[in-house]
């Protein structure tokens, strides 16, 4: 019986309240248990996981630019968000090096078939 009682009371010392007015165990409401120095136990506000940004073209993790929430990176400096280089920021390295050989070739198969044309129309 006496077990039984301590054991009860333990229990409601260690019922944890939030500490917010949000009440709901939603995406933003996300917590931990944290023991203080003063042996309180308390919960601690979880951050949400950031995203790190995908290239546009092949959806691989750009490198070099921080991940972190949205809110945050509105702080954050220009450097930090891009990198200097075309596409920075929205496009991987290998994707742009693609897409400027791309547009050089095709730009060279015109002036292909100009020249070509005009071959025919002097014959």
């Amino acid at each position: 019986w006496y077990q039984r009682r301590v054991r009860v009371s333990n229990m409601v010392l260690n019922r944890v309240t939030y500490r917010r007015r949000l009440s709901y165990n939603t995406k933003s409401n996300k917590t931990h248990f944290c023991k203080t120095p003063g042996g309180k136990l308390v919960y601690h506000y979880s951050n949400k996981k950031t995203n790190v940004s995908k290239c546009g073209d092949c959806k691989e993790p750009l490198r070099g630019i921080a991940a972190v929430r949205p809110k945050k990176l509105s702080s954050l400096s220009k450097r930090v968000k891009t990198v200097q280089r075309v596409y920075g920021g929205s496009k991987c390295g290998r994707c742009v090096r693609s897409r400027i050989i791309r547009a050089f070739l095709i730009e060279e198969q015109k002036i292909v078939a100009k020249v070509l044309k005009a071959q025919a129309s002097k014959k």
